[in-house]
């Protein structure tokens, strides 16, 4: 399976940065990518107030995604926002493309590194799990990727490759975590990880805002943990093949999924004893 990861830097305009989409998505399909994953944010980058901007999976923004993703002939899996009944909007992801048209809200919220996402966002409560030509493909959102129980539950759900859409905050030894957790979270799950981010700012939009502007790196991680593919702080089409069928073979000789299991039943039966 081919795969692509757009790392773009988006603006705040939501109609400028689907010129983005359909430019990158066109690339990607051009290169004989099945699946595209955009940024977390890739309606409008974090650090502006996001309820102006947010529009329901129905909208015309959401449906221009579709269409492009209709054109292309692929998946696409972009971040956008949508709005809340309280006022706050959700951090959402949709995934269009053929026989695809699902969404997923964000679970856990960047309330760390001094920015309170939980202010203007609600949490979303639900995994999710798409078929991308017959491959089980998890979804999840920048933060999340510090929870493994998430990436074992998408496992569990039949997840063979998971996303995550990131518009992670820089900082030191910010880099080197994100790619940290995604080489840790594909050994956690034995999937393949396909980690999208925003691209590096600048140092002055980085420093002016508490907000997650993005440091790039995005990268492709094998469910043993190796980087099969990597970008630099800059935007960039990164494409790499995954090979879905070495994941039997790698989930006997690897069995956390397996041994996992096995010991949770010993402790269940323990506590009733």
């Amino acid at each position: 399976m081919r795969i692509a990861l757009a790392q773009i830097l988006a603006g705040t305009d939501p109609v400028a940065n689907l010129t983005l989409v359909d430019d990158y998505t066109r690339r990607a399909a051009e290169a004989g990518a099945r699946l595209v994953v955009f940024p977390e944010g890739t309606m409008s980058r974090f650090g502006v107030p996001l309820a102006p901007v947010a529009e329901p999976l129905d909208g015309p923004w959401a449906d221009a995604v579709r269409d492009i993703a209709r054109h292309a002939g692929i998946t696409v899996v972009a971040g956008m926002f949508t709005p809340s009944p309280d006022g706050r909007v959700t951090n959402t992801l949709l995934a269009t493309g053929p026989d695809v048209d699902a969404h997923y809200d964000k679970i856990h919220l960047y309330d760390a590194f001094g920015f309170a996402e939980s202010d203007g966002v609600v949490p979303g409560r639900q995994p999710v799990v798409i078929t991308v030509d017959g491959v089980g493909v998890g979804l999840t959102l920048c933060y999340d990727i510090r929870f493994p129980n998430l990436y074992l539950e998408l496992a569990d759900r039949g997840a063979q490759v998971i996303t995550v859409s990131a518009s992670w905050g820089a900082g030191p030894g910010k880099l080197e975590q994100w790619t940290l957790l995604a080489r840790a979270r594909a050994l956690d799950s034995t999937c393949f990880v396909a980690a999208a981010g925003q691209g590096y700012p600048g140092d002055e939009l980085a420093r002016a805002t508490k907000a997650p502007a993005g440091v790039g790196g995005s990268l492709v991680a094998s469910p043993l943990g190796e980087v099969l593919a990597s970008a630099g702080p800059d935007p960039e089409l990164v494409v790499a093949d995954i090979d879905i069928d070495c994941l039997p073979s790698v989930r006997e000789t690897l069995g956390v999924l397996r041994n996992r299991s096995e010991f949770a039943q010993i402790d269940r039966a323990e506590s009733r004893g």
